[in-house]
């Protein structure tokens, strides 16, 4: 039996620098980036209007999470500031959390999020 769902996207940006704590290679120097974050909400049932979330709703979640972030030093904010380092990965699981905590419902939650630190490159954080 496959599980069906639906699933909306919404992509924002944000610029930062950061550098890898305890890493042997050139993310251990403190440089930039212009991050793509793609946030992804699922749920099994659309609502009376038939639409699983507002868009803009997702959007100002994660667009507030984005502020906190943007161009800023990671390392210097929290949860960055201490022993967790600012990784791509950690980054994804971050912006996760904070947008899960603002719009998960009984009816749909964000199922993953990709932060990319180039167009190549990316690390995602999710739930299975």
């Amino acid at each position: 039996m496959h599980n069906r769902f639906y699933e909306v996207m919404v992509e924002t940006q944000f610029s930062a620098a950061h550098a890898l704590r305890r890493y042997q290679g050139q993310g251990e120097s403190l440089h930039g980036h212009n991050w793509r974050i793609q946030v992804f909400v699922r749920g099994a049932q659309l609502d009376e209007n038939h639409i699983l979330i507002d868009f803009q709703a997702v959007r100002r979640a994660t667009e507030e999470v984005m502020e906190y972030l943007d161009h800023k030093h990671l390392n210097e904010v929290p949860p960055f500031d201490q022993e967790l380092n600012p990784s791509t990965e950690n980054i994804a699981a971050f912006v996760f959390r904070q947008v899960a905590a603002r719009i998960n419902t009984d009816r749909c939650q964000v199922s993953l999020v990709r932060a990319w630190e180039t167009p190549a490159t990316m690390a995602a954080y999710g739930v299975g």
